[in-house]
């Protein structure tokens, strides 16, 4: 029998990451972030540059939208900057050639972690990857060279959540 929310017997967690979105915008990306941040019990996501909430967004969150820690800012390099102030390990990802790969990349609890997920179409901003203590990477073996943010940061989030439990 598959089991629903409601039948799960799955333990409520929170993780100390802040998943930073430098200027993703599109509506459906956008709400799936939103569902992987409750499914993953990430800390916070804040959304940065020209977005706003809409029904694309409601639409594909399925709600999480009203359970998940939110904040919107114009500028995710100010958003990075204030997060370093804070003391968080800031990383970015974004294939670069000093890029860490994310598989052999280890996470520790000893201070909170933003996670940096860049624009579909140019990544993470040079700004916040020269901010970064670390820029982590997803090996892949086929022809292209990216995969979609909300895909990635899927994959991210697994590794890091299962590092920290």
């Amino acid at each position: 029998m598959q089991l629903t929310h409601y039948n799960t017997h799955f333990k409520k967690q929170k993780f100390p990451i802040t998943l930073v979105c430098d200027n993703v915008t599109n509506a459906p990306n956008i709400g799936s972030l939103f569902r992987i941040c409750d499914a993953f019990g990430i800390e916070k996501l804040i959304l940065c540059g020209d977005v706003s909430m809409g029904r694309k967004i409601t639409k594909t969150s399925r709600a999480t939208e009203k359970v998940v820690d939110y904040n919107m800012n114009e500028s995710a390099l100010t958003v990075v900057q204030n997060l370093k102030h804070n003391d968080y390990l800031i990383l970015s990802l974004e294939i670069t050639k000093n890029s860490k790969p994310l598989h052999s990349f280890q996470f520790q609890r000893e201070k909170p972690i933003a996670l940096i997920i860049g624009d579909e179409n140019f990544g993470v901003s040079e700004g916040i990857l020269k901010l970064s203590n670390d820029i982590i990477h997803i090996d892949m073996f086929g022809l292209n060279s990216s995969m979609n943010v909300v895909q990635a940061a899927n994959i991210a989030l697994y590794e890091m959540t299962k590092q920290l439990l």
